[in-house]
């Protein structure tokens, strides 16, 4: 739990009911999408480019992060009662963290890349080998798990309450959140400075309605509103939180308890959100890569108008039908009203 007053605790019913359907969502759409772009990039894409090796890597990172998923989704369904001991309980943790950097490290560099190849053509980094890009890629590697190795070395498997809590985002544990506060700063702020480069790029050169050209300011568009969707509200509600205990705040008051409770459980409920980038990285490969969208399309014999047509039903429908089955699951071990019994 992000607050320390036991006093306080996170209430974890609503957590339970919530988080469970959306990890798991996130879970099995993200290792079909990301599985998907792996096998692409291995056996049917070819020859890579460095700009390959920097989409290959995203994919790893968030294949990675969603198989850890399914051990959150049991500790929230558990009621915030973490089952698989201390050693797997940092594993998991580091997991999770080191991953969720890597993957923010390399959309950064993906959109390094399209921000050289456009508003500064003729550098010598953008005839960087294929092997060269490896290296890069092995240095963002080395960075996000030098940043996160720290969750290995001291135990975050605590008890609270009647629970056993397993938690890298708590108070006394401030390398971790301050981490995660930066890598988030650092990397938007990167995203956004390339994304208004190019964009002031194209208008001075009056290239903006060039087919190519505007493909590669739409990818940029789509990187920079999936990342803020994604790690915004959480980052914002650590502050909060963090700004409440710096000021040191008493909890001498029913309204002071439940003001910490709104502010841990939307903190459980928004980093759980920063999951769905993962999940939605795929349709970055295909805005970035026509080849890999050309070979998406030819392996699995699918016309990708589909997402104009209904995709964003399938999600939806997807969604509401593990929602459902899993509400009732819950419903036959706690002996909650299921949403059919709801009034």
């Amino acid at each position: 739990s992000t607050n320390s007053d036991c006093a306080c605790v996170v209430d974890g019913d609503l957590l339970s009911l919530l988080l469970p359907p959306l990890l798991l969502t996130e879970f099995v759409l993200g290792v079909l999408g990301n599985g998907l772009a792996l096998w692409i990039f291995c056996f049917h894409l070819k020859p890579w480019k460095s700009s390959t090796v920097f989409l290959f890597n995203l994919a790893l990172a968030d294949f990675l992060l969603n198989l850890a998923l399914p051990f959150r989704a049991s500790y929230y369904f558990s009621g915030i009662n973490w089952g698989f001991g201390d050693a797997f309980c940092n594993i998991s943790l580091f997991t999770l963290a080191m991953n969720r950097g890597g993957s923010v490290f390399f959309l950064m560099a993906i959109a390094v890349d399209r921000y050289m190849r456009v508003v500064h053509p003729h550098h010598p980094i953008n005839s960087m080998s294929p092997l060269q890009a490896v290296c890069c890629a092995a240095g963002l590697w080395v960075l996000t798990i030098s940043l996160n190795v720290h969750l290995l070395t001291k135990s975050h498997h605590f008890k609270a309450g009647n629970s056993i809590k397993c938690e890298s985002f708590t108070h006394k544990d401030r390398l971790h959140s301050t981490v995660f506060f930066l890598e988030f700063l650092l990397s938007l702020g990167i995203i956004l400075f390339c994304t208004k480069q190019i964009s002031n790029q194209l208008q001075v050169r009056g290239l903006v309605k060039e087919v190519r050209i505007c493909r590669v300011q739409k990818c940029l568009r789509l990187v920079t509103v999936i990342f803020i969707i994604c790690f915004l509200p959480s980052n914002f509600t650590w502050v909060l939180i963090w700004l409440r205990n710096k000021g040191e705040v008493s909890i001498t008051s029913e309204r002071d308890c439940n003001i910490q409770k709104a502010l841990d459980t939307t903190f459980y409920i928004t980093i759980s959100l920063t999951y769905l980038n993962s999940m939605l990285d795929p349709v970055v490969y295909c805005f970035f890569s026509p080849s890999f969208k050309k070979i998406c399309k030819k392996v699995l014999k699918l016309d990708f108008t589909f997402m104009k047509q209904g995709g964003q039903q399938i999600y939806l429908k997807l969604y509401l039908c593990l929602y459902l089955n899993l509400n009732l699951f819950l419903s036959h071990q706690h002996g909650l009203p299921h949403l059919t019994q709801a009034s």
